[in-house]
């Protein structure tokens, strides 16, 4: 019946239907500019979004619940034991482990592995994020290990971070090879991320990415990178892939969502 119906519409306008075909939630689309994908996205209000991560990640500190992701509370760790052993393996090279999580919120993944990071002799933990993250974590979830900065210079100029960490994150940067040029250029030793969307094309895409209405309301442009395109920068750049694995989402709507670990070479 559906194949009868699309014979007697013209092309055209199922183009139109299916550019404002409704979905709940999820990734759409396929843009020509990061600019074109935000026209079509509404934005989110981040005090809402801070407010909520806030209220999840006080319960977590303080013993009330297990774990947050996204501001979403969960009743067991869901552990990336691939991005575990990343960092114990980068720590353990020097017995010391200095990250740089960049976009990390309120120190979500620092929280979600802090037993393990305390089996590290010397573990320091830096987020770099926006200005509202920065005021609450500085008064709220700042201790000995766990800082936040407002740029990377001003991390940078407090400890030279031996891991820089991207998870869910560099997919919602508009410049992200423009950024990564920014960090890598202080030669960190690894670099890992988690749960970043691949497909396995020539050209990276632009979709608009859709947040389920249980967590919040919104939707804003997210990079789908090409498998090749990526592994091929970073070797331009002197990394090396060590490892590769299935981030938590695994395959959705046509992305395999992936965690890599890359070691610099030294000459």
């Amino acid at each position: 019946m559906n194949q009868l119906i699309k014979s007697f519409i013209p092309p055209i306008l199922l183009n139109v239907i299916k550019r404002f075909r409704t979905r709940e939630y999820g990734w759409v689309g396929n843009y020509t500019s990061w600019e074109s994908a935000q026209a079509d996205s509404t934005g989110y209000d981040s005090s809402v979004v801070l407010e909520k991560v806030k209220n999840s990640l006080l319960k977590v500190k303080n013993g009330d619940a297990v774990f947050e992701r996204d501001s979403v509370l969960f009743d067991e760790i869901q552990y990336s034991w691939p991005l575990l052993s990343s960092l114990l393996v980068s720590g353990f090279n020097h017995a010391e482990l200095r990250v740089l999580d960049f976009g990390g919120s309120l120190g979500s993944t620092y929280f979600q592995y802090k037993k393990f990071l305390s089996l590290i002799e010397n573990v320091s933990w830096s987020v770099v994020e926006q200005a509202g993250f920065i005021t609450v974590g500085k008064e709220l979830f700042e201790d000995e290990h766990l800082k936040f900065f407002s740029n990377i210079e001003e991390c940078m100029a407090f400890q030279q971070p031996n891991v820089l960490l991207f998870s869910s994150v560099l997919q919602y940067i508009d410049e992200p090879y423009k950024l990564l040029d920014k960090i890598l250029a202080s030669d960190i030793e690894f670099v890992a991320i988690d749960r970043m969307p691949f497909i396995y094309e020539d050209t990276d895409q632009i979709k608009v990415q859709i947040v389920p209405p249980w967590i919040y309301s919104a939707s804003y442009p997210c990079w789908f990178f090409s498998h090749g395109k990526f592994i091929e920068y970073m070797s331009s750049r002197n990394y090396y892939l060590v490892e590769s694995f299935k981030g938590l989402e695994g395959d959705v709507d046509g992305a395999s969502f992936i965690g890599m670990l890359f070691k610099k070479h030294i000459a």
